[in-house]
């Protein structure tokens, strides 16, 4: 069946409309914080694309950094205007963010680190969008700065499952539903490389108010990556298969590039 671009909108954003299950979804989920706060240091200011609730924009303002941020949720940067609430006023002062989309927002200024956390690039689904986006980013790169993102690297199972299977994970209390049972069901379109994610989610007390939520990644491979970095611009000078900066290798879960803008 042919999907519709309405069914990429969803799964652009349905991911991100419940911040309290995103957080405790990824809570476990240290290492890029640690990778993007050490990367951060000593830098004046810092652009993230995907700046959502600030996982990962706070801790780098807690170590000086300005931080502005591009985000298409409402949800999410309506999370984040509460945490900054909670956090000391001058951390708060540091960290700003803008409602857009990330391939058209324009700041008018440069940023010495610009970073794209934790598959904000799987979201970008024709090469015109990956175009748009990179073109942002060169206008938005200071000379010399460093353009940091990392992506999952594509699992060939999880590509060959059959999508009318699904997937059981233990049961866990969600944040507004209560214990609820999981499932998961993949979805790989390979004429577009976009691997549909569809989560089911039944409280154990009130089945009948089951309910799913929709992820949409579009699948980079590494080589695949770095050409689209090639052919717009950059020249990548790093990259790693985790946030330990261990080499790239074929059982890797994550690839880290770091690029900078070529002369």
């Amino acid at each position: 069946m042919k999907r519709t671009d309405a069914e990429l909108v969803v799964g652009a954003r349905a991911h991100y409309e419940d911040p309290a299950y995103y957080a405790h979804t990824y809570r476990r989920r240290l290492d890029d914080i640690a990778y993007y706060v050490g990367l951060a240091r000593g830098v004046s200011a810092v652009l993230e694309y995907g700046i959502g609730s600030g996982r990962i924009a706070i801790p780098m303002a807690h170590v000086g950094a300005k931080v502005v941020g591009v985000d298409h949720s409402r949800p999410m940067l309506r999370e984040l205007a509460q945490h900054l609430t909670l956090e000391p006023v001058a951390v708060a002062k540091r960290v700003t963010a803008r409602l857009g989309d990330i391939r058209r927002v324009k700041l008018r200024r440069r940023f010495p680190l610009v970073i794209a956390p934790f598959n904000v690039l799987l979201h970008l689904y024709t090469r015109a969008d990956v175009e748009r986006f990179l073109a942002r980013v060169r206008e938005h790169l200071a000379p010399r700065g460093a353009f940091v993102m990392d992506l999952s690297m594509p699992r060939p199972e999880d590509l060959a499952l059959d999508p009318m299977k699904a997937l059981h994970a233990p049961r866990f209390r969600h944040p507004s539903a209560g214990v609820v049972r999981y499932r998961e069901y993949f979805d790989y379109d390979g004429a577009r490389q976009i691997l549909f994610i569809t989560t089911e989610l039944t409280p154990v007390e009130s089945p009948r108010d089951s309910f799913m939520i929709p992820l949409a990644h579009r699948q980079f491979f590494p080589r695949e990556w770095e050409a689209l970095l090639h052919y717009n611009g950059f020249k990548v000078e790093h990259v790693y298969g985790d946030f330990a900066r261990k080499p790239l290798e074929s059982h890797s879960d994550t690839m880290v590039f770091h690029a900078r803008a070529a002369r």
